[in-house]
C-alpha cells in the first residue's frame, strides 16, 4: 500500500515537472517572438527615417548647389577663355580671354579645396550647354566673334555676381560664405573689363 502511495506521487510529480516546463518553454518562445518583431519594427523605423533624412539633405542643399554652379561657370570660362585667345581679332578680346582663363583657373582650385573640405563632389568637364556656347561661338569669326563672345562674358558675368552675392549672403556655411565674397571683386572686375570689350567691339564693324 505503502509503494502504491509512493509511486502515485512521483507520477503525479513528474507531471507536474512536465507541465511547468512545458509552460516555461513556451513563454520564453513567445518572449523570442516578441523580441524579434520589435527588434524588425525598429529597424525598418530606423531604415526609413535615414532614408527620408538622406533625401531631405540632397533636396534642401543650397551649400552643393551653390558649389555645383560655381564650378559649372569656372569651367565655362575657362574653355571660352582659351577659345578668345585663339580666334579673338581685338586686343580687348585677346586680353578678356587670358584674363578669364587665368583667374577662373584659380577660382577652380580654390573652388575645388572647399569643395573637398565639404565632402561635396563637383563638376570637373563643361555642361552641355557651356559645350554648346563653345561650338556657337567656335563657328564666328572676325568682330562677329568678338561681339558674341564680349556679350556673352556680360551677361555671363553678371549672373555670377547675383550667384556669389547670394551665397556670400544667406549661406549657412562660414568658409562658403567666405570664399564667395572673396571672389566678388574678381568678378566685378571681370565684368567691367566685359563691358569695356563689348563697347570696342560694337564700334567695330563686321
Amino acid at each position: 500500500m505503502k509503494n502504491t502511495m509512493n509511486k502515485n506521487a512521483l507520477f503525479l510529480f513528474s507531471i507536474c515537472m512536465a507541465g511547468t516546463l512545458a509552460l516555461a518553454t513556451a513563454c520564453k518562445d513567445n518572449r523570442a517572438d516578441e523580441v524579434g518583431t520589435d527588434a524588425d519594427y525598429e529597424n525598418s523605423a530606423n531604415n526609413n527615417t535615414i532614408d527620408d533624412e538622406t533625401i531631405l539633405v540632397v533636396e534642401n542643399d543650397d551649400n552643393a548647389k551653390f558649389l555645383n554652379e560655381a564650378a559649372e561657370m569656372q569651367l565655362e570660362e575657362i574653355s571660352l577663355g582659351k577659345l578668345a585667345q585663339q580666334q579673338g581679332t581685338s586686343s580687348h578680346v585677346k586680353e578678356l580671354g587670358k584674363m578669364m582663363e587665368n583667374e577662373h583657373s584659380q577660382a577652380l582650385r580654390e573652388l575645388t579645396t572647399l569643395s573637398q573640405s565639404k565632402s561635396v563632389t563637383i563638376p570637373t568637364s563643361i555642361t552641355e550647354r557651356s559645350k554648346k556656347n563653345y561650338d556657337d561661338l567656335a563657328g564666328k569669326t572676325a568682330n562677329d566673334f568678338d561681339k558674341a563672345y564680349s556679350e556673352m562674358m556680360v551677361d555671363h558675368h553678371k549672373d555670377a555676381v547675383d550667384l556669389f552675392e547670394k551665397a556670400a549672403n544667406d549661406s549657412e556655411d562660414g568658409d562658403i560664405r567666405t570664399w564667395a565674397s572673396s571672389k566678388l571683386r574678381t568678378l566685378r572686375t571681370h565684368l567691367e573689363h566685359a563691358e569695356v570689350a563689348k563697347k570696342e567691339t560694337d564700334r567695330t564693324k563686321s
